[in-house]
């Protein structure tokens, strides 16, 4: 179940490059001080020196995982980071979980995560790399840590509005901005005869193949 409304804190996964810094930092934070007055949360106390003294001395890529709770106490926690192989295709499936496109809290990035728990929890490994989500609607929203692209020509991907249930990405929003993507709704039927692709702000952009169920 998901925790109590008033017992959840936002968060911000980052992928930290020794040479080039944290990847896409100014669109991370800029999300997370917009959640925060969003929720009425108190503004995130020391962000960018914890994340300086997070990866002090890192010869190698990591993950850093930031939390603020309401109070804008901030945690981080890092990890070694394994970047895919340019190659790489994920296998992706739907999920019957759905979310509900009127919870404007699918819209910030918090430890509320249950329906993509029970989204995640329907497949096994072995049998999906990521699961895709719909809203009560039949509209394609998000995978469970990944924003949605459908290939609508070479040089545009689609991606689906805030309006239907969904997180705003980092890299949706950077691909947005730089006119690479562009907000249109998706449905099943669209996903048959065009390229997909899945990404986050850690991974980048995945090629992703649809499993029908």
């Amino acid at each position: 179940m998901d925790r109590p409304l008033e017992d959840f804190s936002l968060i911000e996964t980052l992928r930290y490059e020794p040479e080039a810094g944290f990847v896409r930092l100014r669109l991370h934070l800029a999300r997370l001080q917009r959640s925060a007055r969003r929720l009425d949360f108190a503004a995130p106390k020391d962000v960018l020196g914890k994340l300086e003294q997070a990866v002090t001395d890192a010869a190698a890529p990591l993950r850093v995982r930031l939390t603020a709770d309401r109070e804008g106490q901030t945690a981080l926690t890092t990890a070694p980071f394994v970047p895919l192989l340019p190659d790489t295709v994920w296998r992706v499936r739907i999920a019957t979980t759905r979310l509900d496109s009127a919870d404007k809290l699918l819209r910030v990035k918090t430890t509320r995560r249950a329906v993509y728990e029970a989204a995640r929890a329907e497949y096994g490994p072995d049998e999906a790399d990521e699961v895709l989500l719909l809203n009560e609607k039949d509209d394609v929203c998000e995978g469970t840590i990944t924003s949605i692209f459908l290939e609508d020509d070479p040089d545009t991907l689609r991606t689906p509005p805030i309006s239907a249930g969904l997180l705003a990405g980092v890299l949706r929003t950077e691909l947005i901005c730089q006119r690479k993507a562009r907000v249109g709704r998706i449905r099943l039927d669209d996903l048959k005869d065009r390229p997909l692709y899945v990404g986050n702000s850690l991974r980048g952009l995945i090629r992703a193949q649809l499993i029908w169920n």
